[in-house]
C-alpha cells in the first residue's frame, strides 16, 4: 500500500473516531462557535499533520500513538481551533502528539468564555509613559503613551486587558522581573523566549490575566478541560507559530520527555512491544484509550 494511501486511511479512521466523540460531547452540552466548522478544521489539521516531524525527521503520523493523534485533534475542535487560521499547531513529544495554541488561538478561546467581549496585550518599553490605579480592589490602566523607536528599548514590564460583556476593562500588570520568573518554570530552554520576548511576554501576561475567568467561569467544564490540557502541554508558552520558530522548538523540545503510552497502543503504520504499566498512564482525556486513572495536573499560567 502506497504512503498516500496509508495516510488516507488513519486520516479517515481517526476524523471518524473524532466525529463520534465530538457528537457526544455536543449531547453532553459543549457548544461549538457559530461560525466553526470542525470538518474543515479536522481536515486542515490533518494536511498540516503530513509536515509535522519529531526531530530525527519521522512523520508524526508514524511515530505517534493513534490516541494521541485523536485526543490532540478532539482538543482542537472542542475549543473550536483551526490551523488555517495559525490558531494552533503541533509538536512530537516522544511518541505522543500534542496540540499547541498560538497567541492568536489563546485570544480566540479566551473570547469563548462567558462575559469576556475581548481581551489584548502590550508591552512596556523603556521610555514609554505607562500609568495605573488600583480602584475598589483591581487594577486599571490610566495611561501608556510609547514611541516607535521605543520597540528598541529595554522592555520593562507587559500587561494585559480583559474588556467583559458589561465593557469593564480589568487590567493585568507583570514586570519583566515577574515575566522571567515565570519563563524560568519552563518545560525546557528558553530558546523561543529570548528570540521572541515581546510576544511571549504579551503571551504570559495574557494567559496570567486569563487564570481567574477559567477558574470561575461557568463555560462547559468540557470547554475548560481542553483550554486546561493544551496550557499544559504549551507550558512553556509558546508563541505564534512560523517555520522557523517550529524548527527552532522541535530542535530545544521534542522527544526530550519519555512519554509512556498504555500497554496496548501503537503508532498509526507501525506495531510496539506493550510498554509496562509501571510507569505512569497516558493522559487519554476522551476514552480513545484503556480506561486509566487521569495524572493529577497543575498548571500556573
Amino acid at each position: 500500500m502506497s504512503t498516500g494511501n496509508q495516510v488516507t486511511i488513519i486520516q479517515k479512521d481517526i476524523t471518524d473516531d473524532v466525529n463520534r466523540s465530538l457528537t457526544r460531547l455536543q449531547d453532553d452540552g459543549l457548544i461549538l462557535p457559530l461560525n466553526y466548522n470542525a470538518s474543515n478544521a479536522l481536515k486542515s489539521a490533518f494536511f498540516k499533520l503530513q509536515e509535522v516531524q519529531d526531530k530525527n525527521g519521522k512523520p508524526a503520523l508514524e511515530v505517534c500513538t493513534r490516541e494521541s493523534v485523536a485526543n490532540a485533534l478532539l482538543d482542537m475542535v472542542v475549543q473550536g481551533l483551526t490551523p488555517a487560521k495559525t490558531q494552533c499547531y503541533f509538536i512530537v513529544y516522544g511518541s505522543k502528539l500534542q496540540l499547541n495554541r498560538s497567541y492568536f488561538g489563546t485570544q480566540a478561546v479566551l473570547k469563548r468564555l462567558s462575559n469576556v467581549k475581548d481581551i489584548w496585550a502590550n508591552v512596556i518599553y523603556k521610555g514609554d509613559v505607562f500609568e495605573y490605579e488600583v480602584a475598589g480592589g483591581r487594577e486599571k490602566l490610566v495611561k501608556h503613551e510609547t514611541n516607535f523607536e521605543n520597540r528598541d528599548n529595554e522592555m520593562l514590564g507587559a500587561y494585559a486587558v480583559v474588556k467583559t460583556l458589561e465593557d469593564e476593562e480589568i487590567l493585568t500588570v507583570m514586570t519583566r522581573k515577574e515575566i522571567d520568573a515565570s519563563w524560568s518554570q519552563s518545560k525546557t530552554g528558553q530558546a523561543v523566549h529570548k528570540k521572541f520576548p515581546q510576544e511571549m511576554a504579551k503571551r504570559t501576561v495574557i494567559n496570567r490575566a486569563a487564570k481567574a475567568y477559567i477558574n470561575t467561569s461557568d463555560d462547559s467544564d468540557l470547554l475548560v478541560d481542553a483550554i486546561y490540557r493544551s496550557t499544559e502541554n504549551e507550558y512553556d508558552e509558546r508563541v505564534d507559530v512560523t517555520t522557523e520558530e517550529v524548527k527552532l522548538e522541535i530542535a530545544e523540545h521534542a522527544n526530550r520527555e519519555v512519554i509512556d503510552i498504555k500497554p496496548d497502543a501503537t503508532p498509526p503504520s507501525t506495531k510496539q512491544q506493550p510498554a509496562p504499566r509501571t510507569k505512569q498512564p497516558v493522559d487519554d482525556p476522551h476514552g480513545f484509550a484503556a480506561d486509566v486513572p487521569p495524572k493529577e495536573q497543575e498548571l500556573d499560567f
